[in-house]
């Protein structure tokens, strides 16, 4: 946990130095959406259990079963046109029921959840006829998901730093009120994510997310 605490207080640290002039406007957004997630190659070892792997998981991404799929974002505005922001993603993947039966693992999840915390930066194109904003982004960082594995070799059930990840972002936000607004947007990110096992051994995936997601934002 102070691995993770230290990597999270870094991202908000570094981005406090590159945004922080005095009349900024900050803008804090969240939302949830409609998450997948295409199949992976899954590779390791676990002693005492199913020995070395690899084999490709299909994932399931249930975006609305507990614990829902959801995000956070805080966009320090320096320009009406460049915004840098720090975010929290709560993605989830289950391993579908052929992955589990075909390779001898009860339970293989990231659901509470598949976490990304990337320090981003975005580009918005104000000034459309119709008020509504268009803007990209993107942004690196880590993953810290919550690692829920079981086989005959023990039970994995923590989080744990896995690795770095990336995203990337476009969408749309549309003024309610000068302080309100809603946006629509797609998703897609990248994980490493490298995973120790209570068994002794490790297992390791990439996994590549793409969501849509919906919300509100509250601009200071």
């Amino acid at each position: 946990m102070l691995r993770i605490r230290a990597c999270t207080l870094a991202l908000a640290a570094a981005l406090g130095l590159v945004a922080v002039p005095a009349a900024a406007e900050f803008e804090l957004s969240v939302y949830t959406g409609w998450q997948t997630a295409p199949h992976s190659v899954v590779e390791g070892n676990d002693p005492g259990g199913v020995g070395a792997f690899d084999f490709t998981a299909g994932w399931e991404g249930k975006s609305g079963e507990m614990p829902p799929y959801y995000g956070f974002r805080g966009t320090w505005w320096r320009s009406e046109t460049l915004g840098f922001a720090l975010e929290f993603n709560h993605a989830k993947v289950y391993a579908d029921g052929d992955t589990l039966a075909k390779n001898g693992f009860d339970r293989l999840e990231f659901t509470d959840g598949l976490n990304l915390v990337t320090l981003n930066v975005f580009r918005r194109f104000p000034g459309t006829p119709s008020n509504f904003t268009p803007y990209v982004g993107g942004g690196v960082g880590v993953a810290v998901p919550h690692v829920d594995v079981q086989t005959s070799g023990g039970k994995t059930f923590e989080y744990q730093l896995t690795g770095a990840a990336v995203q990337w972002v476009a969408g749309v936000s549309y003024p309610l009120t000068d302080t309100w607004s809603v946006f629509g947007e797609y998703k897609g990110s990248y994980s490493q994510n490298k995973a120790d096992l209570a068994s002794g051994g490790t297992l390791e995936t990439n996994i590549v997310t793409n969501a849509v997601n919906l919300g509100v934002s509250l601009n200071f």
